[in-house]
């Protein structure tokens, strides 16, 4: 069994729904729990999924004791807290927890404070979780230590991405892409910021994403005159053609886990430029070939990037294959060990 809040189109979600049809096609059965099946992922919900909708995810346990699943999945760090509601009210009559951390543990957005609160509450996770997986060595280091779960941490990439037909939207013929959902993690307005200060005051941007900050983000290009320049195409549900003929992705976000959007634009051969956002983006933007790595709040970097791989001497680089296509194998034996012991 896993769990969801909606298919609104995180990066969490998606996942999370490749990993479930990897593990339907492996003869396993799978049961989402969600509130509710509303949003752009719903077109990707696989066939075989069994589904339950509780009126709220604090209702898991009850869910979990009725229809008592050999495990529970916990598909990132924003559900942790239903892992451990979920623990408290089943006791020893839970099933093993498995939960994937997501993001990275020590987050930008935090004041000190809330970044203290934030580590004592990692620090607990060892008490309500089994197993906990990260998606590369560096963020399994890192969260192994933060959630005290040393020996009982594993890396398991996500699934690629997985091309799916579909019309390709009215683009421009040369831009820059950002790839993610309109939320104030994205930082969005950096990358906003940076057109006017390009050497190219032509060049656009195309934002492939959905979510709460649009209205802002559209105020944020009102504002700069911009609007001939941006393009809100909304949720994809498959931005690897998109991906293929941007000239560069950009992304400006203030924290991350393991961004996929970063995989999948090197799959295609699309150079990228990343803030550090967390450890793993030196991990995958591991060669100067592959793209640029700069300061989150570093403006003149990011500019100096952007227009470092729209000049007319960048070479695209080799497309680079995606990790993650034997992840649901993986998790599978993970899941086998942990109910047999």
């Amino acid at each position: 069994m896993t769990y969801a809040e909606d298919l609104r189109g995180g990066g969490v979600e998606r996942a999370q729904l490749r990993l479930a049809r990897g593990w339907l096609a492996a003869g396993r059965r799978v049961t989402l729990a969600i509130e509710t099946i509303d949003g752009p992922l719903a077109a990707e919900l696989p066939d075989g999924l069994e589904i339950v909708a509780p009126s709220r995810l604090l209702a898991l346990p009850g869910v979990v004791r009725r229809l008592a699943p050999d495990i529970i999945f916990c598909p990132g760090n924003f559900y942790t807290g239903i892992a451990a509601w979920t623990r408290l009210r089943l006791g020893r009559h839970c099933p093993p927890i498995v939960a994937k951390m997501s993001n990275a543990p020590a987050r930008a957005d935090h004041s000190r404070a809330m970044h203290a609160a934030h580590q004592l509450w990692l620090a607990g996770h060892g008490r309500f979780l089994d197993h906990l997986v990260a998606m590369t060595p560096a963020t399994a280091d890192e969260a192994a230590r933060a959630t005290h779960m040393v020996g009982r941490t594993s890396v398991i990439p996500n699934p690629p991405a997985v091309p799916v037909p579909a019309a390709l939207p009215d683009l421009p013929p040369r831009y820059i892409l950002g790839v993610g959902r309109l939320e104030p993690q994205k930082r969005w307005d950096r990358l906003i910021a940076a057109l006017p200060l390009l050497a190219d005051p032509t060049v656009p941007l195309v934002i492939l994403g959905e979510g709460g900050m649009r209205g802002a983000i559209e105020a944020q290009i009102r504002t700069l005159g911009l609007a001939d320049r941006v393009l809100l195409l909304g949720h994809s549900g498959d931005p690897l053609p998109v991906m293929a003929r941007a000239h560069v992705l950009a992304l400006t976000s203030e924290y991350e886990g393991v961004p996929g959007v970063l995989r999948e634009a090197l799959s295609v051969g699309t150079p990228v430029v990343s803030t550090d956002s967390s450890t793993a983006v030196a991990e995958i933007i591991d060669r100067p070939d592959h793209g640029m790595i700069v300061a989150r709040d570093d403006a003149a970097a990011l500019v100096a990037a952007l227009d470092a791989w729209l000049g007319p001497t960048a070479q695209r680089p080799a497309p680079v294959q995606q990790p993650g296509a034997d992840s649901a194998d993986r998790y599978l034996a993970l899941f086998d060990q942990l109910v047999r012991r």
